[in-house]
C-alpha cells in the first residue's frame, strides 16, 4: 500500500495533502521536528522526531518504500527519496524526477553560494494560490497513476 510522508516543518500544503490522500485512501504520514496538533489532522499519523539537523529526513528516508510519495521542498532529502524509488513533489506542485534532480542540486549549491557571498540575500519567492492549486494538481495525478 502506498503510503504519502508530508515533510511537514515548513509545508504550506497539509490541509490539501491529507485532504487528497484521504479520497484516494492513502495513508498519510506528517514528520516534523517541533511537533504539531493531531487534532487539526485527525486523519494523519503524527511523527515527531528529535531536534537535530536532518533527522526528520533520515525518518522520512528510512521508513518509505519504493512506490511512496514524498511531499517536500528539501532538494536533498528529494534526491535520497528519488533513490529509493518514491515520487517526489514540492509543496509549490513542481515534480522532482530522476532527470530533473541533479539540476535542482546543482541550483542549490549555486544559490547557497551566492548567498555566503552575499551576491544574493536569499529570498524565496511567496507561496501563491497558483501554487496550491498546482500542488492539488500535481498530487492528484501522482495518485492516480499508481491505480
Amino acid at each position: 500500500m502506498t503510503t504519502l510522508y508530508i515533510d511537514a516543518d515548513a509545508c504550506p500544503v497539509k490541509d490539501e495533502a491529507l485532504e487528497i490522500a484521504d479520497r484516494h485512501q492513502v495513508a498519510c504520514v506528517f514528520v516534523s521536528n517541533g511537533g504539531m496538533r493531531p487534532s487539526r489532522y485527525p486523519g494523519a499519523r503524527m511523527v515527531t522526531v528529535a531536534d537535530g539537523a536532518d533527522a526528520a529526513d533520515d525518518w522520512i528516508v528510512e521508513a518509505l518504500l519504493a512506490g511512496d510519495i514524498v511531499v517536500t521542498s528539501d532538494i536533498p532529502l528529494a534526491a535520497r527519496a528519488l533513490d529509493k524509488g518514491a515520487k517526489v513533489v514540492n509543496s509549490n506542485g513542481r515534480d522532482f524526477t530522476p532527470e530533473s534532480i541533479g539540476t535542482a542540486l546543482s541550483m542549490r549549491a549555486f544559490q547557497q553560494h551566492l548567498r555566503e557571498t552575499g551576491e544574493s540575500k536569499g529570498y524565496n519567492k511567496s507561496f501563491a494560490a497558483a501554487d496550491r492549486s498546482r500542488f492539488r494538481q500535481s498530487l492528484e495525478r501522482i495518485l492516480r497513476s499508481l491505480r
